[in-house]
This record gives structure tokens, C-alpha cells and sequence, in this order.
């Protein structure tokens, strides 16, 4: 395809009037997002052990209690945020998301007890909502479709980048002070704060940083926020965005599967098995979920050059099996600390992240530019379900099976959505190519009436 601006950055042929400001201050907020939402989830058991006093066989239970609520919260949200931000543009959106989320982060450690925690962490599911909402929709924003399969790898190493921040760096911070001294309420709260001020920051940054104005023209801003959340919906008619929402389902679940409960078994392991120290244990889980987020580093430009080299459904096929298999193979460790689990955390960081570029990228191609925010918001939300489910299932699976059985258990869904894309992987048209044939307009661009 020919770059109709004549523009390159980094590989990348962006839209017309996007800069290389608004495109720098894009991928620190990929970085900023997952670097927070790891934080989050990874430093949970610390703060569960060391401030509210549970104990460890109920520690999969309240983390999936916690993520199933959140996710109620961000199903809401997205459905809100998706349209806001066509209505309002990307930039006041994202801003909002992070200094929510910043709030959020400072109250996070200041919790009594288990009602506190949740109103915190659904407080702090607003703002992330917000954020991963107009993420997707900036790639669609600001880059052609030629090279977004590149954009989205290039995300997808930002987010290893801030992913690998978390857990080498945030996740150290409480053992570093408890051995200078502090105590672990001491450590744990000076911990939040640093990482709420640097989520405050990155908000003032997005308003400073990214592109100004609406995706839509200001005869459209006359339908209301209900009219337009319904296009997302409407949309799934079309067999590549219904796909990609399926996708969407998966990678999220990865996610949070990877997020919550790896760090909580390696942590466990080492408290029960070890004799660690809560905070030693955390930052043991770190460097292991570190190697699984190198691998995403250096998987993502691979898949995004292959989103963009091949037919990007046959790219999510691809990226959903690796998943499968990495996930699956968890079945086999007793012991995360047994060299064994060094191959899967390779295997799951590929597919996590491989899973997230793909049904990126798949959605960026079909999304009708008139509808792009509520598409996305839906894409959003249906990854929201698959952590609502990853939460419930998960932490039953955890605390009464074993260990690996949430991972064991998203490795299934992700063979069935493997078969779902095979077996509508030829009805998938590129919307660019379904709006050029005329009659065989894509449905997603279809009047809402139709």
C-alpha cells in the first residue's frame, strides 16, 4: 500500500496530522497502562498478607473476588468510555483515566479490611477502563492500516517494557526498604505512593502530548452516547469484528491469569515451601513473571510484523494456538521454581502477548472509522468478561484444584476460539476491501436502521 502522507516514523506511516509528539506520547502511555495494571494485581498478595492479615488459603478466592468486581466495573465503563471518546476526542479521556487511576493507586495500601480494598480497586477500574478504551483506539487513530500490524508490535514491546518495569523494579521496592530498615506497612505504602505520583504525572503528560480533537465529524455529534454505544454492538455482524471480540475475550483473560495468579503461585510456593519472606517471595515471583514479559518484549515486533505479512486472521489463529499451548502446558509443574516452568513462562509471555497484538490489529482493520470509539469500547468490554471469568474460575480452580488450573483452564478457551477463527477465517473481509466492492459493504459500516 502507498503512505498517502509521505510520512514515516520508526516504519510507521501515520495518519494525516499526527505527530511524532502525539506518537511518542502514545506508546509511554502503552507502557504507562500495563506497567500500572501489573502493579496492581502482582503486589496484591503483599498487600493481602501484611495489611489486611488473610490467610494464604484464601488468597485466590479474594483476588478473584476483587477482579470479578472490577470487572463488573469496567464492562460498565467501557460502554461509557468507548463513546465519550468520539464524542470528546481521545486525549481529555485518556488524561482522566490515569489521574483516576493515580487516586486509586494512593488509597490502594490505606484499605481496613476486604470492603475498603474493593471500593479501591473499583475506584481505580474506572480510570484503567478509560485508558485501555482509547488505547486501541489511538492505533486506528494515528497509523494507516498498512503498517498497523507494526504499530501494534511496537505497543506490544512498550507494554513488555512497562510490564518488565513492574515486576523488575515496583515489585523490588518493598523488600529493597524493608531491608534498609522500613516496616512492611512502611515499605508498602511508600511503595503506592511513588507509583500514584507517577501515574498522576503520566495524566498531566497526556494532555500535554497527545492529538487534540474528535474522531468524528461534527454533524455525527448529534446521536446520542446511548445511539453510538449501540453501534459497537451492532457492529459484531460483521464476522471479523465478532471475531476479534472473541479474541479480545482471550487475550484480556491472558492477561489477567498472568497478572493475579501467576504471581500468587510463585509466592505462595515460596512462602510455604521456602520459607521466604512475604516481600523476598514477591520479588522472587517477579523475576520469574519477568522472563515470561521478556519474551512478550521480544515476541511482539515478530507478531506485528507477521499481522501485516499475512492475513491477519490466519496471525490470530496462529497467535490463539502458541496460547494454547503455553497455558496448557502448566498442567505438568508442581514446582514453579523447578526449571521446567522457565519454558512455559516462555510460551505464556509469547501467547499473551501475541493474543493481544493480534486481536488488535484484527479489530483496527474492521472497525468502521465512523464508529471506531464504540467498537473498541465493546472490544474492550468483552475482554473485560474474560477476566470477569478468568477471576471467577480462576480463583475457585486455584484454592480447590491446583495451582496451574487457571492457566489450564484459559489454554481451553483459547482452542475453542482457535477453531471459531478456522472455521470463519475465509468470511472475514478487510473493511477497506468490503467498502470498495460496493454492494458487499462490510455490516459493520451498515446504517444502524438496517
Amino acid at each position: 500500500m502507498t503512505n498517502s502522507t509521505g510520512r514515516r516514523f520508526l516504519g510507521l506511516n501515520p495518519e494525516a496530522g499526527v505527530s511524532v509528539r502525539n506518537l511518542l506520547t502514545f506508546y509511554f502511555a502503552c507502557l504507562a497502562t500495563i506497567m500500572f495494571a501489573s502493579f496492581i494485581p502482582q503486589s496484591q498478595p503483599f498487600l493481602l498478607t501484611e495489611f489486611l492479615g488473610i490467610e494464604q488459603e484464601r488468597h485466590g478466592m479474594v483476588s478473584g473476588l476483587l477482579n470479578f468486581w472490577a470487572e463488573i466495573t469496567i464492562i460498565i465503563a467501557v460502554a461509557v468510555f468507548g463513546p465519550l471518546s468520539d464524542r470528546f476526542g481521545r486525549r481529555p479521556v485518556t488524561a482522566f483515566g490515569f489521574i483516576i487511576m493515580s487516586a486509586g493507586i494512593a488509597l490502594y495500601p490505606h484499605a481496613r479490611d476486604i470492603q475498603e480494598l474493593l471500593f479501591v480497586r473499583l475506584f481505580y477500574s474506572v480510570g484503567l477502563a478509560a485508558v485501555t478504551t482509547t488505547i486501541v483506539a489511538l492505533i486506528a487513530d494515528y497509523v494507516q492500516d498498512e503498517s498497523r500490524g507494526r504499530a501494534t508490535g511496537l505497543q506490544g514491546v512498550m507494554n513488555g517494557i512497562g510490564a518488565m518495569i513492574s515486576v523488575f523494579l515496583l515489585l523490588q521496592i518493598p523488600a529493597i526498604l524493608q531491608n534498609g530498615g522500613a516496616s512492611a506497612q512502611e515499605a508498602g505504602i511508600q511503595t503506592y505512593t511513588v507509583v500514584a505520583i507517577i501515574a498522576f504525572l503520566t495524566g498531566i503528560l497526556m494532555l500535554a502530548g497527545l492529538k487534540n480533537g474528535t474522531a468524528r465529524s461534527s454533524s455525527e455529534h448529534s446521536e446520542s452516547i446511548l445511539a453510538i454505544a449501540s453501534n459497537g454492538l451492532r457492529a459484531a455482524r460483521d464476522p471479523g469484528i465478532a471475531l476479534a471480540y472473541g479474541a479480545s475475550f482471550v487475550a484480556r483473560g491472558n492477561l489477567m491469569i498472568v497478572g493475579t495468579f501467576f504471581t500468587l503461585w510463585v509466592t505462595n510456593h515460596g512462602t510455604a515451601e521456602m520459607g521466604l519472606s512475604r516481600a523476598d517471595a514477591l520479588a522472587k515471583a517477579g523475576m520469574i513473571v519477568g522472563i515470561a514479559q521478556g519474551c512478550a518484549l521480544l515476541g511482539a515486533p515478530l507478531f506485528g510484523i507477521l499481522a501485516d505479512r499475512i492475513d491477519r486472521v490466519k496471525a490470530l489463529t496462529i497467535s490463539l494456538a502458541v496460547s494454547a499451548v503455553g497455558y496448557g502446558s502448566t498442567f505438568f509443574i508442581t514446582d514453579p521454581f523447578a526449571p521446567g516452568m522457565i519454558l512455559c513462562a516462555v510460551l505464556i509471555g509469547l501467547g499473551e502477548i501475541s493474543c493481544v497484538i493480534t486481536s488488535g490489529v484484527l479489530v483496527a482493520q474492521q472497525a468502521p472509522k465512523a464508529h471506531r470509539g464504540a467498537v473498541i469500547g465493546f472490544f474492550t468490554l468483552s475482554g473485560a468478561v474474560g477476566i470477569l471469568v478468568a477471576s471467577v474460575v480462576g480463583g475457585y480452580l486455584f484454592d480447590h484444584w491446583r495451582p496451574s488450573g487457571p492457566f489450564v483452564f484459559f489454554a481451553g478457551v483459547a482452542v475453542l476460539v482457535m477453531g471459531w477463527s478456522i472455521l470463519t477465517g475465509k468470511s472475514v473481509q478487510p473493511l477497506a476491501e468490503a467498502s470498495a466492492n460496493g454492494p458487499a459493504q462490510s455490516a459493520a459500516e451498515s446504517p444502524a436502521g438496517a
